[in-house]
């Protein structure tokens, strides 16, 4: 039971981390530091007490697994941003939400990131050349992605792609299962 506390625990701090970088790239195109890291200490907590608990094997894959898939992300990202293709919040941000992710739903993780981003580059585009928004934008849209896209900047907030991709990642890996969590307090 306590080890299933943890990682639900683990997995919504995750998940409002993933909200939180994906509405401040939305917001100014940038992604705080912090997020990763309480995203990276939310797994890390998560695995360790299902792990000392015995229950590690009913949710996650081998540590080895999740290790080696921020890896990959970490590097791809990189190189991504020596290129100047990615910022370096958002290769950050997707190398922290990969760990959740694994080995197993990476592909998931990276298929809908790019599927989600593509989108979002569309959209970028066509209110660049349609100005459809009555600028400037008031209140909490002010200053936002939409007014910049408009006004003709080539930035798109990548973050919403990355947290929509981990989404379904998770769900994907059985995070959000009624028979994983009901295994995980058989394994109590």
């Amino acid at each position: 039971m306590i080890g299933f506390l943890f990682f639900l625990f683990g997995l919504l701090v995750t998940i409002g981390m993933c909200g939180l970088a994906a509405w401040s790239d939305f917001k100014g195109f940038r992604i705080p530091n912090f997020i990763p890291v309480v995203i990276i200490a939310a797994f890390g907590m998560a695995y360790g007490v299902t792990y000392l608990t015995g229950q590690h094997d009913e949710i996650f894959g081998p540590l080895r697994s999740h290790l080696a898939a921020a890896g990959i992300v970490l590097m791809i990202t990189m190189a991504m941003f020596g290129m100047k293709v990615l910022g370096a919040g958002d290769s950050k941000f997707a190398t922290a939400v990969a760990l959740w992710a694994g080995i197993s739903e990476l592909t998931v993780f990276l298929v809908y990131m790019t599927l989600l981003g593509g989108v979002i580059g569309l959209i970028s585009l066509a209110l660049r050349k349609w100005k459809p928004l009555k600028l400037p934008l008031r209140g909490v849209f002010a200053d936002t992605w939409p007014q910049k896209a408009q006004e003709g900047h080539n930035s798109v907030p990548y973050g919403i792609a990355i947290a929509g991709g981990a989404l379904v990642a998770y769900i994907m890996r059985g995070y959000f299962s009624l028979d994983n969590w009901a295994a995980m307090f058989g394994a109590a």
